[in-house]
């Protein structure tokens, strides 16, 4: 049986990137552990991003605990490989030690420059009658990270025809790992969060540019990898394939689907990707989404991602040529929306057959 998200599982982030008080993480037990939810923060906008823990009370700063480092990503890279050592630490210190009140710092992408983002092309069923699709990944360019509260900015270039968003689940990822088979997936993985991959089109759902196909290209604009709000750690999930993801576009739901719909499940993804290359600490994999719920990103806006267990976060849509496009989910023809499919669908015809887009 599915579980209905609880209200405040990991701090929904304003626009500006600073928690609310009313709405933030509410650490609990699970499986016997207090659960630890890493992030990176910041007390001022020009403070140095310091790595905490998100408590009940607020964000821990455990910076004087773990190793120091050139860059927020390599201190945080520090932690994951250090973590089955600094766990007791960590959760005492959230526990024990002051915590700076919510309203008063402003959290940061958790990896804000991983060594490698791979993400799954389509891997949902999306209710269609059909076989498996192949497993398939592209590379999405690590420099596009951005986290809370910041702006999502369409790029000022007008070959695509729309830049949509898509919620996903993403693995994060503890190395060195290589050629891990699907039984042991849970040794390559340290922790999840969320990622918006954000992708320009062509006309329909085709990710640009559609010929060749080089999709990486549409999706490595600056900006378009949001993640966030925190890292998870591995054991607050016992099952990543049960976990509900929400995408808001300005109040609308979009998004709205259970990772139990994968077609390709996290162990077979672990072992996919570890067969290919070697994996390392701090990077990650995006499962994919479900396209049902694709819409168009525009200039103003403010949307909002939520991973059941992991948090919510919000960020504003920038665009400087101030497009516009139809609002709301997407329901052109390559659409895989079930009313969509009935429209666009001849009568009689057997279940949907869409090709593989990232």
């Amino acid at each position: 049986m599915r579980e209905e998200p609880v209200e405040a599982t990991a701090g929904a982030v304003s626009a500006d990137g600073w928690l609310d008080r009313r709405r933030c993480a509410v650490v609990r037990e699970t499986l016997g552990r207090n659960i630890v939810k890493l992030v990176l923060f910041q007390t001022s906008s020009d403070a140095d991003a310091r790595p905490g823990v998100l408590t009940e009370r607020g964000v821990v700063d455990i910076s004087a605990a773990v190793r120091k480092s050139y860059t927020p990503q390599l201190v945080m890279q520090g932690i994951i490989d250090d973590f089955d050592t600094l766990r007791s630490t960590l959760e005492k210190l959230a526990r024990d030690e002051k915590a700076l009140p919510l309203a008063q710092v402003r959290l940061r992408a958790p990896l804000p420059r991983p060594g490698k983002i791979l993400a799954c092309i389509a891997n949902y069923w999306e209710h269609a009658q059909r076989e498996a699709r192949p497993l398939n990944m592209f590379m999405k360019n690590p420099d596009a990270v951005i986290g809370p509260g910041d702006t999502i900015m369409l790029p000022e270039y007008t070959v695509p025809w729309m830049f949509m968003h898509e919620a996903e689940l993403a693995l994060v990822i503890k190395g060195p790992s290589k050629m891990v088979k699907a039984k042991d997936w849970r040794s390559a993985i340290f922790g999840y969060t969320a990622m918006i991959d954000v992708s320009a089109r062509e006309q329909g759902r085709r990710t640009w540019p559609a010929t060749p196909l080089t999709s990486w290209l549409g999706k490595s604009f600056d900006t378009f990898a949001p993640i966030g709000p925190c890292i998870a750690t591995v054991d607050e999930i016992p099952d990543p394939n049960d976990l509900i993801v929400r995408f808001w576009n300005d109040g609308q739901l979009r998004h709205n689907y259970n990772t139990d719909d994968m077609e390709h499940r996290v162990p077979e993804l672990v072992e996919f990707a570890t067969t290919v290359m070697t994996m390392n600490s701090g990077d990650l994999i995006a499962c994919g989404t479900n396209h049902e719920g694709l819409g168009a990103l525009q200039d103003g806006e403010t949307v909002e991602i939520e991973i059941q267990h992991i948090g919510k976060m919000s960020l504003k849509v920038a665009d400087p040529l101030k497009r516009t496009w139809e609002r709301g989910v997407y329901m052109g023809q390559d659409s895989t929306h079930p009313d969509a499919v009935k429209r666009h669908r001849p009568r009689g015809e057997g279940g949907q057959t869409a090709s593989p887009t990232p």
